[in-house]
């Protein structure tokens, strides 16, 4: 056996142990079930969520999609038009 030394902010550890003591778990116990669980997968086995709650890539196709509607500049008569031509209708 080895020992980790992790630094994390005060508010979260208090967060994070409070969760897993409801779910009868220690932190020593969840941090080595996720580092099982890295090596089992050969990464991260869950997605990185941004604080706005998508992925990176949800986050950049978001962008993408801005980014190609300011560049055509497309104009609506009405929000009803424009919701039609969202939805393809």
């Amino acid at each position: 056996m080895t020992t980790i030394q992790v630094r994390t902010p005060s508010k979260t550890k208090a967060n994070v142990q409070k969760i897993l003591s409801e779910l009868g778990l220690d932190m020593s116990t969840a941090i080595n079930i996720y580092l099982v669980q890295i090596e089992k997968h050969g990464g991260i086995p869950f997605p990185l969520i941004t604080e706005n709650g998508m992925t990176e890539e949800q986050e950049n196709e978001i962008l993408r999609e801005i980014a190609d509607a300011k560049r055509s500049k497309k104009v609506y008569s009405s929000a009803k038009e424009a919701h039609k031509a969202i939805l393809g209708s």
